[in-house]
């Protein structure tokens, strides 16, 4: 079941190093300009924090194919992830 394959992972959990590591990631796949903020790269993951820490983010596991990365809301809804309506439904 596709429901099942991925898990959210609490950005609290994660170690300092790796949270800024997922977040390059994000910054980077997204395209986002690193030239746009007065910190480039630091200035992306620090908004991109306060993005986690509102919920606005999510880090998403995927036990298929044992990866991790980071997803807007919107991502993770349109992959049917919603783990709070699963929830509500089961």
């Amino acid at each position: 079941m596709n429901g099942d394959r991925f898990i959210e992972v609490p950005y609290r959990m994660l170690p300092g190093e790796t949270l800024d590591a997922l977040l390059e990631t994000f910054v980077t796949r997204q395209g986002y300009d690193t030239t746009d903020t007065s910190d480039g790269m630091r200035g992306w993951v620090a908004q991109l924090k306060t993005q986690l820490e509102r919920s606005e983010l999510i880090i998403a596991h995927d036990l298929q194919t044992e990866s991790t990365e980071v997803m807007t809301l919107a991502q993770w809804r349109s992959f049917g992830r919603d783990l709070a309506d699963d929830e509500e439904e089961g």
